[in-house]
């Protein structure tokens, strides 16, 4: 739950910040440019753009590129080409810039969209995701096969209070429900361990490891209050399936 959603955090982090940049040639004319600025204004696609000159681009380009000084070096002013920086209302459909503005055309050099990259990245993310989800599953099955024969030892080294508690007549229930209420105690346990071991691992961990990126921007934090929201689903989720593993073991496997 936790991964899936830091994922969804950070794809709301970064396509917030999208843009796609439209390059344009150094010969292209101020007629040009209030043709694409008019064709800007008139997209409905378009959330706000800016306009940077060579200058305003090169001042970008050294902030963008600050912890880099080398490379700073190496360019100058003429390198980089005046450019529209647009921020689209859906940043996936960045595309649509680049058949509205084509290559070569009204001074236009290039259309570059950053989603490009994060398509990649985000198929990383979502491949980390569906592993967590495969081994909550595999732990699950686990747990099950655990709890089932934990039961029916329990049932087996308590035979002969239950065998008494049928011959006075307890119906079958009644001498079900202290296996099953046994059996959703340990599993409300195991869920308050489990979300005592999320914080442990966001102080000792997470906090340390990923504290500069966190700083940055480049990672959402995870908060306590991230841990605390998904813990009714973990405690629901540990407390139905121990005691439906009891449940369904006693009636299949054990004779009460």
């Amino acid at each position: 739950l936790l991964v899936a959603n830091q994922i969804g955090d950070m794809k709301e982090l970064y396509f917030d910040k999208l843009e796609v940049s439209i390059y344009l040639k150094d010969n292209a004319t101020p007629v040009q440019r209030e043709a694409i600025t008019q064709q800007l204004d008139a997209s409905p696609e378009i959330a706000s753009y800016d306009y940077l000159d060579k200058k305003a681009a090169y001042e970008r380009f050294k902030k963008l590129f600050k912890g880099n000084p080398q490379l700073i070096s190496q360019a100058t002013e003429d390198d980089l080409p005046a450019t529209y920086l647009v921020r689209m209302k859906d940043p996936e459909r960045y595309t649509i810039l680049a058949q509205q503005f084509p290559n070569g055309k009204n001074g236009v050099d290039q259309v570059q969209g950053q989603s490009e990259v994060l398509d990649r990245i985000f198929s990383l993310f979502n491949g980390v995701r569906n592993a967590a989800i495969a081994l909550a599953l595999l732990q699950a099955l686990a747990a099950l096969l655990l709890i089932s024969n934990t039961i029916q030892v329990a049932a087996f080294n308590r035979r002969v209070e239950t065998g008494i508690m049928r011959l006075v007549g307890a119906s079958r229930w009644y001498t079900q429900l202290p296996f099953v209420l046994e059996a959703a105690l340990a599993g409300l346990a195991g869920a308050v361990l489990a979300l005592v071991g999320l914080i442990a691992a966001k102080f000792l961990f997470v906090d340390k490891t990923l504290a500069e990126p966190i700083r940055s921007g480049i990672v959402p934090p995870i908060d306590v209050g991230s841990i605390l929201a998904i813990s009714p689903y973990v405690a629901g989720v540990g407390v139905i399936l121990a005691s439906v593993a009891a449940y369904v073991t006693l009636r299949l496997y054990v004779r009460l």
